[in-house]
């Protein structure tokens, strides 16, 4: 997984994963100018770099390029959760605890996903639970 996303990467991001389109260089510089002062060039090194980290890729259009994201933000974050669990030297108390940080929206966010990913792709029964009827003898 790369690595998490830097502030001023977050920022721009941010933006390409809201507006879902091809973006400037100057469209999001004239965007992050209402918040902070903040160069031409400086976004564009940033693009730049977030093309090289495959962040986004980019067309040519006249004498600029169109980046658009090249993932989600979802999936982002999902990579950086995943990353985190799978470096814990206790996976299911780093679950533990994150839950336990949950809002109860979050919470209802989670089960809600649960049931989407067992709808779609139920886990197949355990060696110990029987298949079919509880009272029916097996070969």
């Amino acid at each position: 997984m790369p690595r998490p996303l830097g502030e001023l990467e977050d920022a721009v991001m941010t933006r390409v994963w809201q507006w879902n389109r091809p973006v400037t260089v100057r469209e999001v510089l004239e965007d992050l100018q209402q918040e902070r002062s903040i160069a031409y060039t400086t976004v564009m090194t940033v693009m730049d770099n977030l093309h090289q980290k495959g962040w986004v890729r980019r067309e040519v259009e006249g004498r600029a390029y169109r980046y658009t994201a090249v993932s989600t933000r979802a999936a982002y974050s999902a990579a950086l959760m995943n990353e985190a669990w799978t470096q814990s030297d206790n996976p299911a108390a780093a679950l533990v605890a994150f839950f336990g940080m949950m809002s109860p929206e979050q919470r209802e966010s989670l089960n809600d996903a649960i049931r989407i990913v067992q709808r779609d792709s139920p886990l197949p029964p355990s060696p110990r639970e029987p298949e079919g009827d509880e009272g029916t003898a097996r070969p």
